[in-house]
């Protein structure tokens, strides 16, 4: 849809003409699982989004319609509730996240449309929460920071959607610039935009159509792995508060000898706070090779020590290792399933992406998607 399309459907059902606001979805280009061990992030922002359209209504009513779902919520400014409808709770939580900080919200009409792919891991609902954000606070003249719209994005991720997601999906989503990266430090929240030229390549995004019910406990161990190391750390370094501040030695040290298990896990973050690193650095000298390489190492790490891989994930990556024309690949996102994300040569895209989908259905039966995505901008009125 374009945006005149989604201005018409939104006067089509509420009579009045909006505000139109796009807010992106976004790539991790580096640094998984490491922004709640208060690493470093390399997201970027693309070129699909969420598009919300909004206007102020005369009374404290809340009137939602979700074009994806042909699907209709109604709520009111006095008394936010979640409601069975998860689209609606991402925009809902976002409104009470205003009123419980002391802003003054009006009733509002809001449609939504997104060509963001679901669950692919692209961070769909940081686009929406984002988007929602930014509307509200225009049509009501709030004065709020740029940094707070993400900080309320995230929190009512957590208590709307029941998301304990860190921080790096909504900074993207409000932050990001064209043909940049960022990196974030999840410690103190200062970042740099990196430029990011892809000289005749392009990030390719592809699906493995499958979520493994491991995801979210894994995803609770890994924490309380992460967090364990660092109390053993602790107890003789009092400086120690995150994986972030340790290192292999520590590790080496104070870990091991108690857990082999849980020193794996720390060692793989530990490891990936430096890749980011090295990945700032390379993209920096425009040594594409270089990124590539890093990004290998992640996905080795992410599917050997950090356990978080499987096998649909492993098996696209280790058919793009050794083709000359794709630099780079790894699982993006808390693993069990999602997309893997690879730079390739703008000219193999299609061929790559046949020959994958033929040997990914002989393998596993299942359909493989590729989006091609470009960088974007941040959360914009329109």
């Amino acid at each position: 849809m374009t945006a005149e399309s989604i201005k018409k459907s939104f006067i089509d059902i509420f009579q009045t003409e909006p505000v139109l606001v796009k807010s992106p979805g976004r790539i991790n280009i580096i640094g998984e699982h490491t922004d709640y061990n208060g690493g470093l992030v390399m997201p970027a922002a693309i070129d699909k989004g969420v598009y919300v359209a909004i206007s102020k209504r005369n009374d404290q009513e809340i009137h939602l319609y979700a074009e994806s779902f042909q699907s209709t919520c109604i709520s009111s400014v006095a008394a936010i509730k979640k409601t069975e409808l998860s689209w609606a709770n991402y925009i809902l939580g976002v409104a009470n996240e205003f009123v419980q900080r002391g802003h003054q919200l009006s009733g509002f009409n809001l449609y939504i449309y997104g060509n963001v792919p679901l669950g692919a891991g692209l961070s769909s609902s940081a686009a929406v929460e984002c988007a929602t954000a930014l509307a509200l606070q225009y049509i009501n003249g709030l004065s709020v920071s740029k940094m707070e719209l993400a900080w309320l994005s995230q929190k009512a991720e957590h208590t709307f959607a029941g998301v304990n997601c860190g921080i790096m999906d909504q900074f993207a989503a409000v932050f990001g610039k064209k043909d940049h990266a960022m990196m974030l430090d999840c410690r103190s929240m200062e970042y740099e935009y990196i430029p990011l030229k892809l000289e005749g390549y392009k990030f390719v995004l592809l699906n493995t159509n499958v979520k493994h019910s491991l995801s979210d406990s894994a995803y609770n161990e890994r924490r309380e792995q992460c967090n364990k190391g660092v109390s053993w750390i602790k107890s003789h370094h009092p400086e120690v508060h995150y994986l972030r501040d340790a290192d292999l030695a520590m590790l080496e040290e104070h870990v091991k000898p108690k857990d082999e298990n849980v020193y794996l896990k720390c060692k793989y973050v530990v490891n990936e706070i430096e890749r980011v690193k090295k990945a700032a650095q390379a993209l920096k000298n425009g040594d594409l090779k270089e990124l590539g390489a890093l990004m290998f190492q992640t996905h080795e790490g992410l599917s050997k020590d950090y356990e978080v891989s499987c096998k649909e994930l492993d098996f696209l990556v280790n058919q793009v290792k050794g083709l000359a024309y794709v630099l780079g690949a790894r699982m993006m996102g808390g693993g069990f399933g999602g997309c893997t994300i690879n730079v390739v040569k703008e000219q193999e895209i299609d061929a790559l992406v046949d020959k994958l989908s033929s040997l990914y259905l002989n393998e596993f039966g299942l359909k493989l998607d590729a989006y091609i995505v470009e960088t974007g901008i941040g959360a914009e009125v329109i």
